[in-house]
């Protein structure tokens, strides 16, 4: 029993997880937690992904009983964080409309002038289109696509050693071989060994992403979404339907490549519940990250059309997540779209992702929160210090923590690419998908795989393993190659 035990599944671990869920969308719980902890159930496993032993067959009936009850408490915060999409449509004032975007697909947001010294007044003007730029030739060699799916890679990959670990953790391996402020990739070269005793790597990711180990980028949850999603929009267009993207997963996705929200949806596919509900039955990783780190390619492929991507993210989202799980992934593919429509700098492009999330939401004020924290701190590492003193209490997967640092890391580099994608690893919590999503915008900002810094691309050799089918091997060029051609589809 225990060789078989699946994480991020298992009712007695999913009731504590709910109980904290509860706790952030003010739902009082108080009874069904003392009933919990009278008849011997512990906490949500604070890290991992399933509590170290099975419990015994009376807690698990309790659980799931439990789960049952909770799912009928009513939270007060509905009407501030609504699921349905004309409701969020309808709580957003500066919710981005065709006519609004002037001809560099300009989404609005409140008029806030960039801070001093920011790019936005270098940055080039030019038409927002992603056409390929004329270059050395090869397929999709010189476009700015190119770029982004390097930039994802890249900072997916710099994130994969350390996920998991604590922020202090992070700091003293980085320091210990001389790379703090962090600028390259993690090495156990010259570290100590008591050091590595006490902070180990992050066991699935160290043979495959520390700098002596990088061979091509390996496979990772952050890369295959974006690949099951370009898969998704050459099947069946911009206009898919979520019961379509849920035939997709059932198809083509192996069930143990899912973790925490996804994880949930794809049993709930298979036990006959269909969609939205596979969002809520039983899922306490509504409100967590997963959701954000599939909306790349809904920005990628609506460049200058925010109100486009954020719609078509929303979709997608709505398989897994609810409310903030979903607001994470519009504001991703909403920034996104801006910056593929090629004239704005990354504060304009997240002041739009803001637009398309009510402006109420908790998930918006941590944002909100991580961009002014990253204006008023010259030192990033007290920037991080103050987002984790406000939004700790949160388990290191969900949104609401890793959006305010993920805005933070991104303000605070100005669009610097190596900045950006370093900044938001070194802020902790989930490193590869922050550091994933990062490099994405930074790269696409960056226009060019080129103005990518060779010591991150080049250890990646053009080449992406995956199980997702038809991709395995395949190049970033390939990928933006295909990704433009979604990006022209009607």
């Amino acid at each position: 029993m225990t060789d078989l035990r699946l994480t991020w599944v298992q009712p007695e671990d999913l009731l504590g997880h709910e109980l904290r869920q509860a706790e952030e969308d003010g739902r009082d719980a108080t009874e069904i937690r003392a009933r919990w902890q009278t008849a011997g159930g512990h906490p949500a496993p604070p890290r991992a992904g399933a509590s170290p032993t099975p419990a015994p067959p009376h807690l698990r009936t309790l659980a799931v009983e439990l789960l049952a009850e909770l799912s009928l408490l009513p939270s007060p915060l509905t009407t501030e964080e609504p699921t349905d999409l004309a409701m969020i449509v309808t709580s957003c004032p500066n919710w981005p409309s065709a006519r609004d975007r002037d001809e560099a697909g300009r989404a609005p947001g409140p008029e806030v002038p960039p801070p001093p010294g920011s790019r936005e007044a270098s940055r080039p003007q030019g038409p927002g289109d992603l056409s390929p730029v004329p270059g050395r030739g090869g397929v999709g060699e010189q476009h700015p696509l190119h770029a982004a799916w390097l930039g994802r890679a890249v900072g997916c990959l710099l994130g994969k050693p350390v996920e998991k670990l604590p922020l202090s953790a992070i700091r003293d391996l980085a320091r210990a071989t001389g790379n703090w402020p962090l600028n390259s990739w993690f090495t156990a070269k010259g570290l100590p060994a008591d050091l590595t005793a006490a902070h180990p790597w992050n066991r699935r990711s160290a043979g495959t992403s520390l700098a002596e180990n990088i061979d091509g980028m390996p496979e990772d949850d952050d890369l295959n979404y974006p690949l099951l999603n370009l898969l998704l929009l050459q099947r069946h267009g911009k206009n898919f339907t979520t019961a379509q993207l849920a035939r997709l997963w059932l198809d083509e996705l192996p069930a143990g490549r899912t973790f925490t929200a996804e994880r949930i949806a794809y049993r709930n596919l298979l036990s006959g519940i269909e969609p939205p509900l596979t969002a809520r039955h039983r899922n306490p990783f509504r409100e967590w990250i997963g959701a954000a780190i599939r909306a790349d390619i809904h920005g990628w492929t609506h460049p200058g059309d925010p109100a486009a991507a954020a719609a078509q993210a929303y979709r997608d989202a709505s398989l897994t997540h609810t409310a903030n799980g979903i607001y994470g992934a519009m504001f991703v593919a909403a920034t996104i779209a801006t910056a593929a429509g090629g004239r704005s700098d990354i504060h304009q492009c997240l002041r739009t992702g803001l637009s398309v999330i009510p402006p109420r939401s908790r998930l918006a004020q941590a944002i909100r929160f991580g961009i002014d924290t990253a204006h008023k701190e010259p030192d990033f590492e007290q920037a991080v210090d103050l987002i984790h003193a406000i939004y700790g209490h949160h388990h290191w997967v969900h949104v609401i923590p890793n959006a305010a640092l993920l805005a933070a890391a991104l303000t605070h580099a100005d669009g610097d690419f190596t900045g950006s994608i370093c900044r938001a690893v070194s802020g902790g919590w989930d490193t590869d998908s922050n550091g994933a999503t990062a490099g994405s915008i930074a790269g696409l900002l960056a226009g060019h795989p080129d103005a990518l810094p060779d010591r991150w691309t080049a250890p990646l050799k053009n080449r992406l393993a995956t199980s997702v089918p038809g991709f395995a091997g395949i190049g970033f060029d390939t990928l933006a190659h295909l990704t433009h051609q979604e990006a022209l589809r009607p």
